[in-house]
């Protein structure tokens, strides 16, 4: 079968309009020629993760020139269904703990790979075969599908499935969270970081009632916490 890539200098950012999303939008913009979005909504209880998305994307085209002309069309995927299926403290009215398997109750059953899949698919059709994920383990919040051996095992299964070859990206899947800030200030400086802080949402509990120093959250979850220590750790860095 003829290979359907028509844009070889092309990404799609897998967006859900987070820190980690944001940055990873960023590193796109810097390095492609054409980039394009998609984002899932996946019966995640906080709507307020979808809003933020969009305005996170409409104040990126204005932080270095040209990003403007690179950021393309965005996608949004209903996948509310496999939300209902995979049920989570993300997806239903559950306490945000330590599960009995071992896992944070906040871990979707294989969301990355459902997303991965998906975000593909839209890519073969847009012929792109880069697909950029803000997947990170060195921060690790105990979700086995965010590893890079996860990832090159999901690259190669989608390699073969559309008999393509797809590069699966992952800027963050080794910096902490102190890093990924400094990788925001070394793409946009103080305008992305400031976007970051003021726009982006990472709150498991949807919150943006409270602004802390380092954004918007309720300043008590696992997501909330790892955004704090990230950024007094690079604050303190940079002086």
């Amino acid at each position: 079968m003829k290979n359907p890539v028509s844009s070889p200098s092309a990404a799609l950012v897998l967006f859900s309009g987070g820190q980690d999303s944001a940055t990873c939008l960023a590193w796109a913009l810097d390095r492609f020629d054409r980039v394009e979005t998609v984002g899932f909504g996946y019966g995640q209880t906080h709507a307020v993760e979808m809003d933020a998305r969009m305005r996170v994307r409409d104040t990126m085209r204005a932080i270095r020139p040209g990003w403007k002309d690179r950021l393309g069309e965005d996608h949004v995927v209903d996948l509310s269904g496999y939300g209902a299926v995979a049920e989570s403290a993300l997806t239903a009215d559950r306490a945000i703990e330590i599960g009995e398997s071992g896992l944070p109750t906040t871990f979707v059953p294989g969301r990355n790979l459902v997303f991965l899949t998906v975000a593909a698919a839209l890519a073969w059709r847009r012929g792109m075969n880069i697909l950029v994920g803000g997947m990170c383990e060195t921060d690790y919040s105990g979700y086995p599908d965010c590893r890079r051996e996860t990832i090159d095992a999901q690259q190669r299964a989608i390699t073969l499935g559309l008999d393509m070859p797809v590069r699966i990206e992952t800027p963050l899947m080794h910096l902490s969270k102190a890093q990924t800030w400094s990788l925001a200030s070394e793409l946009g400086g103080a305008a992305l970081v400031g976007l970051i802080l003021e726009e982006t949402h990472t709150c498991y509990r949807g919150d943006r009632s409270l602004r802390h120093d380092w954004g918007y959250g309720c300043g008590a979850c696992p997501a909330c916490d790892l955004r704090a220590r990230g950024w007094r750790e690079w604050e303190a860095a940079t002086g």
